[in-house]
C-alpha cells in the first residue's frame, strides 16, 4: 500500500449524494472485470488516473497493480480538519481525484499515510505555538486554524510540484529540494529555471575557433593550455579548486580541445554538483538557497545565468524594477559596460542567493566557449568550507584587492548598466545579512547591482548594489 492510501470503508462520495462512477474529464472505463484489454481511456490519462477509474469502475487490473485485496484503497491528498470523540481521532481527509465536496471524517486507524500524519500533526503544532496556544492539539479545532492546515497542505503540493519541475529542467548533478516552514508563499508565478545564458535580441555569442592540443592540461600543458594561450594562468589544483586571486579570469577548456570530460580544467561546465535547498528565510530576507551537502574551500558552486541584453534595454528595464521593489540585472562589465545579465524571469538556483556583509561565495568570470571578454559567464566558488545547512551568500558590495590584478583590463570609469552619464538616484537600503560584520546599508542606483569584481579603487569605491531582495 502506497505512503498516501487509506482504507475507506465507504468509497469517497457515498454519503448523502450518493457514489458516483463518473468524474469530469476522466473517461469512463469500459469492459469486463479484470480485462484490462477492453478499457478505453483517453491517451492523455495518467498511471494515477487509470488506477482512479479501476477503482471507480470496481476493475481488478494486475496491470495497473489493482487487486481485490486493494481495490477499496483510496489515496489521501491531504488532511483537512482534526477532531477527538472518546479518545477517538478522526481526520477529514481530501481524497486525490475527488473534489472538496466529496471529503469524509476518517478514523486514524483506517489511514495508512504516516509522512502526511506527521506533517499534518507538525504544522498543527507550530501553528498553536505561533499563536500562543498549547503545543497539545484540541479536541476540535478552530475554523481558521483548520483553514490555515488547508492552505498549508496546498501550498506544500504546489512546493512539491515546482520542486519537480525545476529537477526535470536541470542538466547539472546536483538536485534541488524546496521548503517554506515560515509562511504561505508558493513559487514564483513567473520564473522559468535554465541551465545557460539566454541570449536576447540583436546579441551574438561567437563559439571559439581553436582549442587546445595538450596530452595533459595540468602537468603537460601545451602552450600554456586555453589559459596561456589568453596570457593567462592555470585556474585550477587537480582537486579542481580554484587557485587564482578574485578578479582574475579563468580560461577553461573549450569545445575544440583536444581533452576529454574529465579534463582538471573543465570545471565551470560540468554544473552544479552539489544538492542543494530552495528555502524561505524567517528574518524577512525572502528566499534563499543552502547547502545540503559539504562544500571545500575554493570548490566551484554554482554559476548566475540569465538572459544576456544590452546596457540600453537593462536601463529601461531597471526603471520598471525600480518601482517593483525589486531587480536581478547584474553587468557584465568585465572590460566594458555593454551588456547585462537579467535573470528575473529566466534564470537557475543562483536567481535565490541572498547577500551577506561576511559572504561565503566569490566571483570569477569565466570563458570557455565565447571568448568575447564583454560577455564573460560568471562563477560562484567557495571562499571557506561551507558546512552541510548553510546559507549560500555572495557580498553585493565585494570589493576585491588590487595588488596583482590586471586593472588595465578594467573599465576605470564605473557604470551601471545604462546610459552613459545618465542621472542615477542613490538610495540608502538597509541591509539584513545579521553579520556581525554588517555595514547596516547598502547603496543602490535604480535598484540594480553589478557583479564583476573590480581592480581599479575607484570602481570598488563607485559601486553600488541592491540591497535585500524581498
Amino acid at each position: 500500500m502506497g505512503e498516501g492510501f487509506a482504507v475507506a470503508k465507504t468509497p469517497p462520495g457515498r454519503g448523502e449524494g450518493g457514489f458516483s462512477n463518473r468524474r469530469a474529464g476522466l473517461p469512463r472505463v469500459q469492459g469486463k472485470r479484470g480485462d484490462f484489454s477492453s478499457c478505453s481511456v483517453c491517451c492523455k490519462s495518467s498511471w494515477n488516473q487509470l488506477q482512479d477509474l479501476c477503482r471507480l469502475a470496481k476493475l481488478s487490473c494486475p496491470a495497473l497493480g489493482i487487486s481485490k485485496r486493494n481495490l477499496y484503497d483510496f489515496e489521501v491528498e491531504y488532511l483537512c480538519d482534526y477532531k477527538k470523540i472518546r479518545e477517538q481521532e478522526y481526520y477529514l481527509v481530501k481524497w486525490r481525484g475527488y473534489p472538496d465536496s466529496e471529503s469524509t471524517w476518517e478514523p486514524r486507524q483506517n489511514l495508512k499515510c504516516v509522512r502526511i500524519l506527521k506533517q499534518f500533526h507538525k504544522d498543527l503544532e507550530r501553528e498553536l505555538l505561533r499563536r500562543h496556544q498549547r503545543s497539545k492539539p484540541p479536541r476540535h479545532l478552530d475554523p481558521s486554524l483548520a483553514n490555515y492546515l488547508v492552505q498549508k497542505a496546498k501550498q506544500r503540493r504546489a512546493l512539491r510540484r515546482w520542486e519537480q519541475e525545476l529537477n526535470a529542467k536541470r542538466s547539472h548533478l546536483g538536485r534541488i529540494t524546496v521548503e517554506n516552514e515560515v509562511d504561505l508563499d508558493g513559487p514564483p508565478r513567473a520564473f522559468v529555471y535554465i541551465n545557460e545564458y539566454r541570449v536576447g535580441e540583436g546579441i551574438t555569442l561567437n563559439q571559439v575557433a581553436v582549442g587546445c592540443e595538450c596530452q595533459d592540461c595540468l602537468w603537460a600543458p601545451a602552450g600554456g593550455c586555453c589559459p596561456g594561450a589568453s596570457l593567462h594562468k592555470f585556474a585550477y589544483n587537480d582537486q579542481g579548486q580554484v587557485r587564482l586571486r578574485a578578479g582574475l579570469p579563468i580560461y577553461e577548456c573549450n569545445s575544440r580541445c583536444r581533452c576529454g570530460y574529465d579534463c582538471p580544467n573543465r570545471v565551470v561546465q560540468k554544473g552544479i554538483r552539489y544538492d542543494l535547498c530552495i528555502f524561505r528565510t524567517d528574518d524577512g530576507r525572502g528566499w534563499g538557497v543552502r547547502t545540503l551537502e559539504k562544500i571545500r574551500k575554493n570548490s566551484f558552486v554554482m554559476e548566475y545565468v540569465g538572459e544576456i541584453i544590452t546596457s540600453e534595454e537593462a536601463e529601461r528595464r531597471g526603471q520598471i524594477y525600480d518601482r517593483q521593489g525589486a531587480t536581478y540585472l547584474f553587468d557584465l562589465d568585465y572590460v566594458e559596460d555593454v551588456y547585462t545579465v537579467d535573470a528575473a524571469y529566466y534564470g537557475n538556483i543562483s536567481h535565490f542567493v541572498n547577500h551577506s556583509c561576511d559572504p561565503n561565495l566569490q566571483v570569477y568570470n569565466v570563458f570557455i566557449d565565447n571568448l568575447d571578454e564583454r560577455l564573460p559567464r560568471i562563477a560562484f566558488f567557495a571562499t571557506r568550507t561551507i558546512r552541510a545547512g548553510e546559507e549560500l551568500t555572495f557580498d553585493y558590495n565585494m570589493q576585491v584587492d588590487p595588488v596583482d590584478m590586471e586593472s588595465t583590463r578594467m573599465d576605470s570609469n564605473f557604470g551601471l548598466a545604462g546610459l552613459p552619464g545618465s542621472p542615477k538616484k542613490r538610495v540608502r537600503i538597509e541591509c539584513k545579512c545579521g553579520t556581525e560584520s554588517c555595514r547596516k546599508y547598502l547603496m543602490s542606483e535604480f535598484w540594480q547591482r553589478s557583479l564583476i569584481p573590480y581592480t581599479a579603487p575607484q570602481r570598488a569605491q563607485g559601486f553600488q548594489t541592491l540591497g535585500q531582495r524581498l
